[in-house]
């Protein structure tokens, strides 16, 4: 009697005590999944960034260099020239950028100070006074292989 007794009581105590181990595994297995989840979307989170970053780049955008490319410019000279003559601009005399309408509200010049390449027609660039800034998007265009013309399409600035 006493045997059956004790033998039902390491059962119970065996039951209850695989009963939590599984218990705890399987939470652990669902953390493990819910990180790997975690990690997943991270993981496509970046890849989107990844493909914002190279979206409207004129590096990654083979039609745009080969429209240039076919008119005999070299991509590895004509990318820093068309930056170099857009940041030349800066030097203007006067208190009117040449391409951005608005005027300084602090008294500083207004200068551009990056800008990206979008394709072979436009350029996005940010400008600023040192205090307010904003961006403007830029048509470019050569003429005859000598001339390089940039045309205000649109542009805002931010103010507080």
């Amino acid at each position: 009697m006493y045997l059956f007794i004790f033998s039902l009581l390491i059962v119970i105590f065996q039951f209850v005590n695989s009963k939590k181990i599984i218990e705890d595994y399987d939470a652990k297995l669902t953390n493990s999944l819910e990180r790997e989840q975690v990690y997943k979307d991270s993981v496509q989170l970046w890849k989107d960034k990844g493909y914002e970053v190279l979206s409207f780049n004129f590096d990654t955008n083979d039609d745009a260099m080969t429209y240039w490319e076919r008119q005999g410019f070299e991509m590895s000279e004509f990318v820093p020239f068309i930056r170099d003559e857009l940041f030349n601009l800066n030097f203007y005399e006067g208190e009117q950028h040449p391409l951005i309408d608005y005027a300084s509200m602090t008294g500083n010049k207004i200068v551009i100070d990056d800008a990206r390449m979008l394709n072979h027609k436009w350029i996005m660039a940010s400008f600023t006074d040192g205090t307010y800034w904003g961006e403007v998007l830029l048509a470019y265009e050569i003429i005859d292989r000598k001339e390089l013309k940039f045309r205000t399409l649109a542009q805002t600035i931010y103010h507080d």
